[in-house]
Parts: structure tokens; sequence; C-alpha cells
């Protein structure tokens, strides 16, 4: 019987988790009480909150394809289009409800993924991987558990395969094999939501020749295992997070990016029920390609509800300056929008086109899913800098939370920097602090290199493209050759 977490269920489940973390050359004893990652923690906690909501229900709750039981979306696997395109409009209402990363999309796009994958590697080989991903996934969806796909790598040198590093664990593999289990050594970098995650899916990161058969590997195992070892990673202005403010933190609930963390595997035993690829390189492209679409298609969603959150910020800057009636003004926010919707765009258009793969699994657009990235690589840079341009040069100077309520200070703050005369001046101090978080923090590097750099979309879209069909639509009405 599935029982939905509420938000407080989830944080207390979280809170029952011995992992081992560190920041800043400490050891994080408490992770759901530590100021840094407690925004991450609010976002994730909404996930599971606005499922008990009955207006979002559509959205945040489906029906397992195993089970017949309700779920939350971000455990299920896909069995339709509307599926897809729900994943799209549920990422867009989270991404305006928090203004941020809210970290559970990779696992998400994991376990779809490894859905159709065990089953086409069951199919070629009689193995039992399917059967055992689906006992997982059982597993994940009876108790709502959060699950972080982790499948980024550290790769040391770039230009060498991973059996021909000089370290041989730059790149996750098998030590040993036994009657049991595996042992895997390795790191995984840029983990989105792996501190908080009950389960950490392992999956290779590059296409795997006979060679690097140690590395086509892939696992779920409990966040807290012993030998997995979380190093957080710094982020633009994060020891605001800790000095207990609100203002100057821009959004202090939710903060704008997650945390990400370099997660450590060392020598971590993995049973064989856990265990879903084991050496078979030929099907590492097919894993890989598939995630990465899943993944590039949230881009749709996400990003652009919380550029929703930018343009609303940037309005009411321009109303708090009284620079709202200027048409150059105007038409900066009508670019934004532009810009933000045709992400949309992409996002449903690549899962209105999905298919059946023979899963049953749906599968979007590869194509369409890359062309979602590949804009959003762009285009919130270009929205960041109209709403920095529109704010004015107070984004990078503006004094601190604390010279405001400064007993001396605050009254000069007060009356020097207030815009508009009947809008308080610590209102305009706060949607100034937003825009400065989400236009100049770490959420704009993840728009860049989230779900692969620009480079590796670019090279999707041409091995994706038939370059000859289209030169024969040109041939036939150049009447170069005729119709077939």
């Amino acid at each position: 019987m599935v029982k939905l977490k509420t938000g407080s269920e989830y944080v207390d489940s979280v809170r029952k988790l011995d992992k081992e973390v560190y920041m800043f050359g400490e050891r994080i004893r408490k992770p759901v009480d530590f100021l840094f990652l407690k925004p991450t923690l609010n976002s994730i906690a909404l996930t599971y909150e606005l499922a008990h909501e009955s207006k979002y229900a559509d959205l945040m709750i489906a029906t397992s394809h195993l089970t017949g039981e309700k779920i939350n979306r971000f455990t299920h696997i896909s069995q339709n289009t509307d599926d897809l395109v729900k994943k799209v409009k549920m990422l867009r209402l989270l991404g305006q409800k928090t203004g941020s990363c809210f970290q559970r999309c990779v696992g998400m796009d994991a376990l779809i993924t490894m859905s159709s994958v065990t089953y086409e590697l069951d199919q070629k080989y009689k193995s039992d991987y399917h059967k055992r991903f689906t006992e997982f996934l059982e597993h994940v969806q009876r108790n709502d558990l959060m699950c972080a796909g982790s499948m980024t790598d550290v790769k040391g040198d770039r230009g060498l395969r991973p059996s021909q590093q000089a370290d041989p664990d730059l790149y996750l593999h098998v030590v040993e094999k036994g009657n049991d289990g595996i042992i895997v050594r390795g790191a995984k970098a840029h983990q989105s939501g792996s501190v908080f995650s009950h389960e950490l899916i392992v999956m290779p990161t590059v296409t795997m020749r006979e060679d690097d058969k140690d590395y086509a590997v892939s696992f779920a195992i409990p966040g807290d295992t012993k030998g997995i070892i979380y190093i957080v990673g710094r982020q633009t202005n994060d020891t605001r997070k800790l000095e207990g403010g609100e203002i100057d933190v821009g959004n202090a609930k939710y903060s704008v990016a997650g945390h990400e963390a370099l997660v450590i595997f060392d020598d971590v035993f993995v049973p064989w029920n856990r265990v879903f690829m084991c050496g078979e390189c030929d099907f590492t492209a097919m894993l890989i390609e598939r995630f990465a679409s899943y993944h590039r298609q949230n881009y749709g969603g996400c990003k652009t509800g919380v550029g929703d959150v930018l343009i609303g910020a940037t309005a009411t800057v321009a109303e708090y300056n009284g620079v709202e009636g200027a048409s150059h003004i105007r038409d900066k926010i009508t670019e934004m929008i532009h810009l933000n919707e045709t992400m949309y765009s992409c996002g449903l258009a690549c899962s209105y086109e999905g298919y059946k793969l023979p899963s049953g699994t749906y599968f979007v657009n590869p194509l369409l899913a890359n062309i979602v990235k590949h804009n959003v690589t762009r285009f919130p840079f270009e929205m960041a800098r109209l709403a920095m341009d529109i704010a004015g040069g107070i984004v990078g100077t503006m004094p601190s939370e604390k010279d405001f309520k400064h007993p001396k200070l605050g009254k000069y703050i007060d009356k020097y920097l207030k815009g508009k005369a009947d809008v308080p001046t610590e209102h305009r101090m706060r949607i100034v602090r937003l825009i400065e978080n989400m236009a100049l923090g770490t959420g704009l590097l993840e728009d860049l290199h989230g779900a692969g750099s620009p480079q590796t979309q670019r090279i999707m879209m041409s091995r994706l493209t038939d370059l000859e069909a289209k030169k024969k639509l040109a041939k036939i009405l150049a009447g170069i050759e005729k119709p077939r």
C-alpha cells in the first residue's frame, strides 16, 4: 500500500539517514539543519507537499503501471505521451513555486531510462536485470522515495578512455565481483540533490568499449551505504545562506540553485539484486542517449518556471523604479517572454512526439529534446542580461541586509535607496537581491552544463538529423531528381 509522503514526512525520513557529508572542511552531522542546505531541502519537500493539494493532483500524481496505485509522478514511468507532457508541466509548476532547482529530476529520469534499457538488455542476454529493476522500482514507489541519478564521472584526462586513464578510479568501475554482489570504486561529480536522496542510481557516463567493460555498470544503492562520502560544492555567495538573514539570500526559502556534491564511492558493496548492468558495453550508448534525452526534455519545464519568476521580478523592479511604462522596458520584457515560451514550446513538442519503446515505456523525440536543452544554454543568459539591464547597477552594488538593519546606517539606506515613494525600500531591496541571485548565481552555470554542455547537444542534433532526406526534398523541387 502506497502512502504518499507529506513534505514534513519526507524531511523526517532523510533526517534518519546516516550520511557522511562534508562542506568547508568540516563534517556536517545534521545536513537537514545545515543553513546552506536548508533551501534545497525546502525545494525537495515541496515536490512532496504539492502532491497533497487537489488542484495540482493531475500533474503531481500518476497511476503506477506496476500496482495501479496512486504515486508521486517523480517515481512514475511514462506510459503515454500524456505522461511525458504532464512531466514538463509539473516541472514548470515547481519552477514557478520555488524559483529554483528542486533536485528530483535526475533520479526520475534515471528510473525512466533504466525501465526500458534493462528490458532490452534481458531480451538480448536472457539476464534478469529488468526483474531486479522492477523490484527496486516497486520499493521506490511503495515508500515514496527520492532518488538521485548519478551519471557524471570526474573523467580525468578527457582525451583518454576510462580504461586508459593513469588512475583507473577516475571513472567509477567494478573492482571485485563475488557471489553476493560487486564492489565499486570511483566518484560522481556535480550530483544534484544527492545529500537528501534516499537512493542513488548509478549509470555510466560515456559509451564503453570492450576494454572498458568494468566501467559499464549501473546499480541502485541506499544513500547512506558505508563507503559513500559527500563533499558539497561551493556556490556564488554561498556564505550568505549561513548568515541567518533573508534579504541578501535573494530567495531565502528555496534559494535559486540547489546543492551539488562530489560523491565518493570508496569500495562500496552493491548486492546483485541492485545491479542493473554489469559489463554490457554495447548498451551504454542506448542508456546514455535515452537518459540525456529525458533529462534535456525537462529543461523546457523547470527552466521556464524559473524564467516566469525572473520575468515577474524584472517587471516588478521596473515598477518599483518607476519605468514600467517606458516602451523599451516593455519591449525587453516581451523579449524575455518570447525566449521563455520558446523553451517551453520545445519541451512540449518533444513530449507530444514521444513514442513507445519495446518495454512499454514512452520515449521523447530525442532530436527535439536536444533542441530544448540547446536553447536553454543560450536563452536564460539573455534573459538574465535583460533583467540586470532593467534593474540597474544596484544589482551589483547594494549594501548588505546588516547595513540596512544597522541602528545608524539603516535610516540612510532607507532614504537613499527608495524608488517610487509608495514602495517600501525593503521591497525594492528584496526584489533586487532576487534578481541578483537569479542572474548572477550558480543557476546559469547549470543551464549551460546540466544534462550536458552545448557541444553534446550539437553532436546529437547532427547525428539525429537525416540530412540526405532534406537534400532529396530540395533536389526534387529543383527538378534535379524525380519524386518516388
